[in-house]
């Protein structure tokens, strides 16, 4: 694979990712790690519950009971173009009469891989599982530490049916942290403000590869609800093969398109429409400009109405995002009863800066690069266009990125599935796409 996510992009030019991600090996370790003491826990509940009586009980000596479950090995490993292999080896205590204990041993194979349903989420499928279960022997003249495994198999014993290996295989997926219930949080609808949400939709089964699990995505808004149209991007987007040793858990990538996408549909909902309160009142600019004398008897507060007039843009390059936005400003007086009297056209160019907090993308606009007014109606002398820039500039330039900051201070969740954040981030920024390579941290429960 020299590229990337793009292998996934259908015949539907509509249906392009914008963004994706990569689980690596590295990751599917973490994932095995924590999901250990889960297993186990789970196991103990199957395997030590009190079977049903049997119609002809058998005498209470003959009994076997398992009366202790320790999950010693359990591997989660990524094969090439098929799937994953989990290996679960558990150690079983059980007792057939108070004075009885011999020590078992449950080994579990099983093969996964992830498939979308009919619904469109992903989902978390075995498609092969072999279990065996083995009597551990010990002598006195071998190491305690190093039992050794009989080479007969229990099949078809007691102990084999009280275990019910076939149920352990049926719900094989459980004994990991991310079922299907986690999966399907992936897209779910993100609040970005009170009327904006993002949704991450999977746009095939993921594919496997040694770098590892590779999961294409496309972005969606909705504005109150309503999903909304967006333009398609131009290309389909692929990222480069990451290096094959990086030892990050996760590696997200994001399109130029998807922020161009993200702040269209901020503005699309309203939320980059701002009113700045200017320093300046009707008496003060008619000190400047004459003519304003005869408009407003009274005293009034200069207010500026700012609005997008084109959809916002980003650029990507090396080491810097760019916002580009379109915007026009009424300039008028009056507060409660707002009075236009001059149109202003504000092209803002400014640099953004990129964080994640936990599973949220913190985007806000580091500085103002250049700022170009123009008058909207032509009309107006060039004295008093530069006389406009000089007593407004500074109020749009810093007035404007707060705002927009302010929009955006909650941040943007990231695709992610539940009770997990993402740590040790590490941001780079290239031409045309982001970069986020990142471990995995299991939150911790309350």
């Amino acid at each position: 694979l020299s590229i990337l996510l793009s292998l996934l992009v259908p015949a539907d030019t509509t249906r392009s990712p914008d963004c994706g991600g990569i689980l690596t090996p590295s990751g599917l370790r973490y994932l095995a790690e924590v999901s250990k003491p889960h297993a186990e826990s789970v196991l103990r509940k199957d395997l030590m519950v009190s079977p049903a009586p049997a119609p002809s009980p058998a005498p209470q000596s003959s009994r076997n009971e398992i009366i202790s479950v320790k999950v010693d090995k359990f591997s989660l490993t990524l094969i090439p173009d098929t799937g994953m292999r989990l290996s679960i080896e558990v150690d079983l205590g059980i007792t057939s009469a108070p004075s009885t204990t011999k020590d078992m041993r449950l080994s579990i194979l099983a093969e996964l891989h992830v498939e979308m349903n009919p619904e469109g989420n992903l989902e978390l499928v075995t498609s092969d599982c072999k279990p065996t279960l083995e009597e551990v022997q010990s002598t006195e003249e071998t190491d305690r530490s190093a039992p050794q495994l009989s080479s007969s198999k229990s099949s078809g014993s007691d102990v084999d049916k009280q275990i019910n290996i076939e149920k352990i295989c049926l719900e094989v997926s459980k004994l990991l942290l991310f079922p299907n219930e986690r999966l399907m949080s992936l897209a779910a609808p993100f609040p970005i403000t009170p009327r904006c949400q993002v949704q991450y939709l999977p746009l095939a089964a993921p594919m496997y590869s040694e770098q590892g699990i590779i999961i294409s995505l496309q972005t969606t808004f909705q504005v109150s609800g309503t999903v909304i149209p967006l333009p398609v991007s131009p290309v389909p987007f692929s990222m480069p093969e990451p290096a094959r040793s990086s030892p990050a858990h996760l590696i997200l990538a994001f399109s130029e398109h998807f922020y161009t996408s993200l702040f269209s549909a901020l503005e699309q909902s309203g939320a980059l429409n701002v009113s700045l309160l200017s320093s300046l009142t009707t008496a003060t600019l008619a000190e400047r400009i004459t003519q304003m004398g005869s408009l407003f008897q009274e005293d009034l507060p200069v207010v500026l109405q700012v609005v997008t007039r084109s959809s916002p843009h980003v650029v990507l390059e090396e080491d810097k995002a760019i916002l580009e936005l379109f915007l026009t400003a009424q300039i008028g007086a009056g507060s409660s009863l707002f009075q236009s009297f001059l149109s202003v056209n504000v092209d803002v160019t400014a640099r953004l800066h990129l964080s994640v907090v936990d599973t949220r993308m913190i985007i806000s606009v580091a500085a103002v690069e250049d700022i170009e007014l123009s008058l909207a109606t032509s009309d107006v002398g060039p004295i008093l266009a530069a006389l406009l820039e000089e007593l407004f500039l500074p109020t749009i330039r810093e007035e404007v990125p707060a705002q927009i900051n302010e929009v955006l201070r909650q941040g943007v969740f990231l695709p992610h599935i539940a009770s997990f954040t993402y740590t040790d981030v590490n941001i780079t920024i290239h031409k045309d796409y982001v970069l986020i390579p990142c471990n995995l941290q299991l939150e911790a429960r309350t």
